[in-house]
């Protein structure tokens, strides 16, 4: 085992094979739905979730893991031997994660004080909170240290952008995490919103008259950013695999990506978001 843990949200949305590949612990969030409290792709997965959003008459409801739940993840990853934790959460803007990891390493320093674990608010969320998973994962089985980890994962903070856009932004407005984007709440409904993060909120990117024009305005938006550049890009969706490959084949046309892969978003966002949703998180390379 790395010397180094890595452990994140179950809404980084990473695919299962990555999870597994990079050693990477994941805490659930909650879905409340009536009665129900689901665990986010433990007792609810993908597919079946989707499925049933799409018929849904009243909105489930959303909960981030507790400082007891990021606790027994640190101390079960004490107990397999591991002494330092970089703990990567969505921003806490719009989610309660990472403050409730902050208690948990709190709780760790007197329960364990030989551990050592830092805490770290992406300011954003889903695939770009992913990358940034994946290269501490990454430098972590590469036996580079918690500090210097810390601090490339943090250098991808202001590199990461996320555009994604949906038939409708009801599931954001009803789920509360509109943001800034309220202003687009209102667009008639053959307007297609794009929408992002900026400042640790959802925010209103542009909108476009057709998925086939938000798609294109997507890898636009990558190429004004990253002109010749290099660019890692995560193309992510709920329930929409044929959409992304759409803004994949735009995206590769005009940027030169060095890494990519699809990721569908977890239950816990897709509540969010809806079905149907389509984007991509991505962040600019250097050469080294």
């Amino acid at each position: 085992m790395s010397s180094v843990a890595v452990l994140t949200d179950s809404c980084a949305s990473l695919p299962e094979e990555m999870l597994e590949r990079l050693k990477i612990r994941t805490v659930a969030y909650y879905i409340h739905r009536g009665s129900e409290v689901l665990r986010d792709l433990v007792t609810i997965q993908r597919e079946e979730f989707l499925r049933w959003l799409m018929t849904a008459r009243t909105m489930p409801t959303t909960a981030s893991p507790g400082p007891g739940d990021y606790f027994e993840a640190y101390e079960e990853l004490a107990e397999q031997g591991v002494s330092e934790i970089v703990s990567i959460h969505m921003s806490s803007m719009v989610s309660g994660g990472f403050q409730a990891a902050t208690v948990a390493q709190t709780m760790m320093k007197d329960k364990h004080p030989g551990i050592q674990i830092n805490v770290i608010d992406t300011r954003t969320a889903a695939l770009c909170q992913g990358w940034m998973v994946i290269q501490a994962a990454r430098a972590a089985l590469a036996g580079v240290g918690l500090e210097e980890i810390t601090a490339r994962v943090k250098r991808l903070i202001p590199l990461s952008r996320m555009i994604q856009t949906a038939d409708t932004l009801r599931y954001l407005y009803l789920g509360g995490r509109i943001g800034r984007a309220q202003a687009l709440a209102g667009s008639l409904l053959n307007i297609k919103p794009l929408i992002g993060i900026e400042d640790g909120v959802i925010a209103p990117l542009g909108k476009a008259h057709s998925r086939g024009q938000a798609y294109r305005q997507m890898a636009e938006m990558v190429a004004e950013q990253v002109g010749k550049g290099k660019v890692c890009v995560a193309y992510m969706h709920a329930g929409a695999l044929r959409e992304v490959e759409k803004i994949r084949d735009l995206v590769e046309a005009r940027v030169q990506v060095v890494e990519s892969f699809f990721g569908e978003l977890s239950p816990a966002l897709a509540v969010h978001t809806g079905p149907g949703t389509a984007g991509l998180c991505y962040y600019p390379v250097e050469d080294e």
